[in-house]
């Protein structure tokens, strides 16, 4: 089984009017529904998702990596907010009517902070993380992430410095694998889907680790917006048998009820994974509000 797993059908890169390339990956129909994907922690362009759906639903999928990650020009000192610019000049580069955004892990608060400023009219978040510094999830972290919290408060210069020190994708890959369930390995370690996976690893560490060292400050710093300002729909999908310590640890419970446009998924049978056990799920549920004028869900 692929797991709707297909190489990308087109490569690119937008210039930025900073001078910076932002490289992207897409699938499906040219006239399709856009919708912008941010992948995982580390997760170069080339691992999407739903391929074997996308001709059906009249999806246009756009994997963008994030800088310094795959073919995305580096920005050290870059913001969530710097993202959602970098976003809002590639919509405007590649021409892009009304788009939806699936946030997947790590991809959420990019997702979210897209959201936030009224960019897309739809966002899925998927496996997402929750703002780890929420006073709601305080007693809920595992202590290894609180650590984490903890250093990066303390010191996130010399946090990212040290991570990116360390980091590569085998060393992820095995994080990665370590963490999941029976559920998630049996997509993951499938001989297809790890190709694929691993592949965009070493994409995501092409530059050096640096990139995805300050998309973990970013992730695990204060979100500079408050996600009760959203107004556009946002799903959030969870999956019951996740046993990442890095999504939110409520299953989307906590997120789901600070943010007052939101739908909750929690598919109690399925893992982490289901961004590819149930891509189009996902898709059908994120594409009506994309297809209208307003940005509402009806």
């Amino acid at each position: 089984m692929d797991h709707g797993i297909r190489e990308p059908e087109r490569l690119g890169a937008a210039r930025l009017p900073d001078g910076r390339m932002l490289g992207w990956a897409q699938w499906g129909p040219e006239d399709g529904t856009p919708v912008l994907f941010f992948s995982g922690a580390a997760m170069g362009r080339s691992l999407g998702f739903g391929a074997d759906v996308l001709a059906r639903l009249g999806v246009r999928l756009i994997s963008v990596d994030r800088p310094g990650l795959g073919a995305s020009s580096p920005a050290p000192a870059r913001t969530l907010n710097d993202w959602v610019a970098d976003i809002r000049h590639l919509a405007s580069a590649l021409a892009l009517p009304g788009f939806g955004v699936v946030g997947f892990s790590m991809g959420a608060p990019f997702a979210l902070a897209c959201a936030a400023a009224g960019l897309p009219r739809a966002v899925a978040v998927v496996s997402g993380q929750d703002d780890l510094n929420h006073p709601d999830l305080a007693g809920l972290l595992h202590p290894d992430v609180a650590g984490m919290l903890r250093a990066v408060a303390g010191d996130p210069v010399g946090f990212e410095a040290s991570f990116a020190g360390m980091a590569n994708a085998d060393l992820l890959w095995k994080l990665i694998t370590e963490t999941s369930s029976s559920a998630d390995l049996a997509v993951y370690t499938s001989p297809r889907f790890e190709a694929a996976f691993r592949q965009a690893l070493r994409e995501g560490f092409s530059q050096g680790a640096q990139g995805y060292a300050h998309d973990l400050i970013l992730a695990m710093g204060r979100w500079p917006f408050d996600v009760a300002s959203i107004r556009g729909p946002v799903d959030l999908w969870y999956g019951g048998l996740d046993t990442s310590i890095v999504h939110s640890p409520d299953h989307g419970g906590v997120l789901s009820r600070r943010i007052p446009t939101a739908r909750r998924h929690l598919l109690r049978d399925a893992g982490g994974s289901l961004l590819w056990t149930h891509a189009g799920d996902i898709l059908e549920s994120l594409l009506p509000p994309c297809r209208q004028p307003g940005s509402g869900r009806s």
